[in-house]
């Protein structure tokens, strides 16, 4: 079975981490993220490009977004090391999209669809523990230890009003991106509103389907 290369598309709180991890596992190929792609590749030489840093790392460590064409370049690094993939958090906006149709040939988009209302609700009950960075939702994985659960903490990106400006901010950037794989016929939707096993089902059947 040839190596399949995958982008996997959705909002903030649909689930694309959980169904990457089960693709990963499943297809053996590699997780690929903007934010993994970056720390990966945080000493990476960028002097030739007209920035600010010469390393994704400076602009990091000062809290700065990285410019899209630093990203854009680490990226491409990550995929060409990349039998088969599954991209995850890219591209992010139309120049993305077309910039990675310079970079890999696509086999498949996937589409986790989920309403707002949904989103909302599993966003705005997460919660962290701040002892150990561990995220926990007051209805789908409550913690079973009662003093985890007296310190666990509503992060500030978790609040609904912040919850709603985020998916606000998806929804505009990335409508283009969707209609640009859906006119290319590259993509399929999935409900993402099924619990996780049953999203797991039709994405790996979908994925099969595909390859």
């Amino acid at each position: 079975m040839a190596q399949p290369r995958l982008l996997i598309m959705g909002a903030p709180g649909a689930g694309k981490g959980t169904q990457s991890a089960k693709i990963t596992e499943e297809f053996d190929i590699d997780h690929i993220t903007t934010g993994d792609a970056l720390r990966s590749n945080k000493e990476m030489d960028i002097s030739e490009m007209d920035t600010e840093y010469d390393t994704p790392g400076e602009y990091m460590d000062q809290g700065e977004l990285v410019p899209d064409e630093v990203v854009n370049a680490i990226v491409d690094e990550a995929l060409s090391q990349a039998d088969g993939f599954v991209l995850d958090g890219y591209p992010r906006n139309q120049e993305q999209a077309e910039e990675l149709e310079d970079m890999t040939d696509l086999d498949l988009v996937l589409m986790l669809d989920v309403s707002e209302d949904e989103l909302v609700h599993r966003l705005t009950g997460r919660r962290l523990d701040p002892e150990t960075g561990d995220i926990y939702h007051v209805e789908y994985n409550p913690p079973e230890d009662p003093e985890i659960e007296e310190r666990l903490e509503q992060r500030e990106d978790d609040t609904e009003e912040t919850v709603k400006e985020r998916l606000s901010v998806y929804q505009e950037n990335t409508e283009p991106v969707i209609d640009h794989y859906e006119e290319a016929g590259l993509l399929e939707r999935v409900d993402g509103e099924q619990v996780p096993d049953e999203v797991w089902e039709d994405v790996k059947a979908t994925v099969e389907d595909t390859i």
